[in-house]
C-alpha cells in the first residue's frame, strides 16, 4: 500500500496504482516542459505514460488536479529543513527557499503549479489545503513557539504572492527567491 501521507486525492492506492500515478506525474512534467500548460491535457499525459485516458481520469479530474498532485507529492516528500541558525529570519528564508527550489529549475512546471492552484476544481481545493497546511507547519517550525500567528499568516501571503508573480512571468523564480529573502527579513526584523 502507498504511503498515507502521499495518498491520492481521490482514492487509496495499491502499489500498482501508485506506480501508475507516478508515471502519469512524470509524463505530465515532461509534457509541460515541451508543450507548456496550454498543451497539457489529461489525455495527452495518459498517452505519454502509456496509460488509458479512462484510467488517468480515475485518478485525476483535470489537468489542474494532476499538476497540483505532482507538486503536493514533491512537497510532502521533501524533508523539512534542518533549523541550525539561531536567527528566525534565516530559518524562515531557508524554508521558503527550500519550497521554491522544488520548482525553480522547471519554469513551465512552476507556472503550471501556479495556474493549477488557482483553479476551482474540488480536488485541487483539497490539495491546496494540504499544501497550505504543510507550508504553514514548516514556517511555524522555523519560528519561535510564541510567534504571533499573524506573522505566520503574513509569511504565507508573502509566499503565495511570490508564486503568483513568478507564475505571471513578472520575475524569474531565482529573482523571486531573492525577493522572498529580502521581504521575509523585513517582516521579521
Amino acid at each position: 500500500m502507498s504511503d498515507p501521507a502521499l495518498e491520492s486525492t481521490r482514492r487509496r492506492l495499491t502499489a500498482k496504482q501508485a506506480d501508475t500515478v507516478d508515471r502519469l506525474g512524470k509524463a505530465a512534467v515532461d509534457l509541460l516542459t515541451r508543450e507548456g500548460f496550454a498543451g497539457l491535457t489529461v489525455r495527452r499525459v495518459a498517452a505519454e505514460a502509456g496509460v488509458g485516458a479512462a484510467t488517468a481520469y480515475t485518478y485525476f479530474s483535470s489537468k489542474e488536479h494532476l499538476v497540483a498532485e505532482v507538486f503536493w507529492r514533491r512537497l510532502a516528500a521533501a524533508p523539512p529543513v534542518a533549523h541550525e541558525s539561531g536567527d528566525a529570519a534565516t530559518r524562515v528564508v531557508d524554508v521558503l527557499s527550500h519550497i521554491a527550489a522544488l520548482v525553480a529549475d522547471e519554469p513551465e512546471f512552476a507556472g503550471a503549479v501556479t495556474n493549477a492552484l488557482l483553479g476551482r476544481d474540488p480536488d485541487v481545493d483539497v490539495l491546496r489545503q494540504r499544501i497550505g497546511r504543510d507550508i504553514r507547519d514548516r514556517l511555524t517550525a522555523a519560528l519561535a513557539p510564541d510567534t504571533d500567528p499573524e506573522v505566520v499568516d503574513s509569511l504565507e501571503m508573502l509566499y503565495s504572492g511570490a508564486l503568483v508573480r513568478a507564475g505571471m512571468g513578472q520575475a524569474s523564480y531565482a529573482d523571486i527567491a531573492r525577493r522572498l529573502e529580502k521581504s521575509a527579513r523585513l517582516m521579521l526584523s
